[in-house]
């Protein structure tokens, strides 16, 4: 057993002689393991003792009628509020007549562990019913310990919580960005259905870590689905499960993502690319707390909050009949949007320095200073693939930095040539032109003409750029100059 290898420590709060001789005589027996380690007159002497030896006492053990004013269920209450693993065990004369339950239910509901009877009169010089209050103390001396256990696994918990916490940190000060936490905090607070939205890569499944880690389901699962991924067959046995033998190959049972998210919270990213059928079930478990498994007859009862997020017009979608109006009502209960990158200019600077201390301390390489004239060029940019596109072009910079990122490094990763002009999502806007499509042939070209300019500008010689990429010298020389990068010989 948990007790076995352990001694018990023992606070005693007694003011009389006779009873502490007579608890003592009743534990002598068993000093091997149950040890008195002080012992006050009074309660405030008791409270002074905790509060200096904290965790030092496993059970208390004390005298209801406790002389210096604290005595009864207040002092049970403050030694709870000091330590609440310890267990407290009180010893009166006050229950001899007593018969109903009144003056137990104080006593737990205050938070003692046990009480018993000191003596009738014609014992002096031991407990009354030595046995029970022997035992008493063991299991009170058990609890103390699971009360501790239980504890730490919260710690443990609490402190995972907040690993992610700093992890998936919301990064801006911006008057939008205010705006966002403040309602991340509100809509913590609620276990309503939410429904996030906002362009790619600004950061919406960052809002809903934020949402469910900072909710009284914190320490339950957060499950997180693309609903995009998902091929269209197996959407269902996915998000409910099957039973073992549900169809040929359903060799044994499989637990539904919500199952798995049961207590907790589920995620669906891209929630309109959800199959109607699929649409039609998951209407079912927000209406009626229940999921349907494959080849189950009877509805599994499931307590999860849903968020979900998009990146299209969802009200549009609505209106072509790919998703159901139900269940858009359903999900958009507490609406919250997250604006472009480009609308929030002021938490540019806050991200790109968060990123570059991050990652650098990634790629083990000291952070990079960015001067002024670097800044605007990245504060120019109009960022289409927001937040995490800028996060990619800071690990783009930080592979050509050295101490310093300057305004040529900048517009290198962010794919812009060096006339400025500016690119569109692919990198090549001058090329990946729809009015003018050019032949495969022409583009590889491009492609291999640029890469060679990059490979050059970031080598100290042809020999080194030739190394990068893989080619002899003299290849190297002979395809350049095959793409007008040399002009002359030598």
């Amino acid at each position: 057993m948990i007790f076995e290898e352990k001694k018990i420590n023992i606070l005693l709060i007694e003011d009389e002689d006779y009873d502490v001789r007579r608890v003592t005589n009743t534990l002598k027996p068993f000093e091997d393991r149950i040890k008195i380690v002080d012992t006050v007159s009074n309660g405030k002497a008791a409270l002074e003792l905790l509060q200096t030896k904290k965790k030092q006492f496993d059970v208390v053990i004390m005298d209801y009628q406790i002389a210096g004013g604290i005595m009864g269920e207040t002092l049970i209450q403050k030694i709870k509020e000091i330590d609440a693993s310890v267990q407290i065990i009180v010893i009166t004369k006050m229950t001899i007549n007593i018969t109903d339950y009144s003056f137990a239910n104080k006593l737990m509901k205050a938070g003692a562990f046990w009480y018993c009877t000191k003596y009738p009169g014609d014992i002096e010089d031991f407990i009354y019913q030595p046995t029970d209050f022997i035992m008493s103390i063991f299991n009170a001396h058990e609890k103390c310990l699971l009360e501790r256990e239980r504890f730490r696994s919260y710690q443990k918990m609490h402190r995972n919580v907040e690993d992610i916490l700093l992890q998936k940190k919301m990064i801006g000060e911006s008057p939008m960005m205010l705006e966002l936490k403040d309602e991340i905090t509100k809509f913590a607070n609620s276990n309503v259905n939410t429904l996030i939205r906002g362009s790619s890569g600004t950061g919406k499944e960052l809002v809903a870590y934020n949402i469910h880690y900072r909710s009284n389901r914190k320490y339950e699962n957060f499950v997180i689905i693309n609903c995009g991924s998902l091929p269209s067959q197996l959407v269902e046995s996915e998000l409910f499960g099957y039973e073992k033998g549900a169809f040929t190959g359903a060799d044994k049972k499989k637990l539904g993502l919500f199952e798995i998210a049961n207590h907790g919270t589920i995620f669906l990213d891209e929630i309109t690319e959800l199959p109607l059928q699929a649409q039609v079930k998951l209407l079912r478990v927000i209406q009626d707390g229940e999921i349907e498994k494959i080849g189950r007859t009877e509805r599994i009862k499931v307590d999860v909050r849903i968020i979900a997020a998009t990146n299209k017009n969802i009200e549009e979608e609505v209106r072509e009949k790919r998703f159901r109006e139900d269940l858009y009502y359903r999900l958009n209960v507490l609406p919250i949007n997250v604006s472009d990158l480009k609308k929030r200019t002021p938490d540019i600077p806050l991200l790109i320095d968060y990123f570059l201390s991050n990652i650098s301390i990634d790629m083990g390489k000291d952070k990079p200073d960015i001067p002024e004239e670097t800044l605007q060029v990245l504060l120019n940019y109009d960022w289409p693939g927001n937040v995490r596109e800028l996060k990619n072009v800071v690990q783009r910079m930080l592979f050509t930095a050295e101490k310093n990122i300057t305004p040529l490094q900048a517009r290198r990763a962010l794919g812009i040539s060096e006339d400025l002009k500016p690119v569109n999502e692919f990198g090549f806007g001058d090329v990946f032109n729809h009015e003018n499509i050019i032949p495969l042939k022409d583009m590889e070209r491009v492609l291999r003409e640029r890469y060679f300019k990059f490979v050059r500008l970031n080598s100290s010689s042809d020999t080194e750029a030739a190394n990068k990429l893989g080619l002899a010298p003299p290849n190297y020389y002979r395809m350049a100059k095959e793409l007008g990068l040399k002009k002359t010989e030598g």
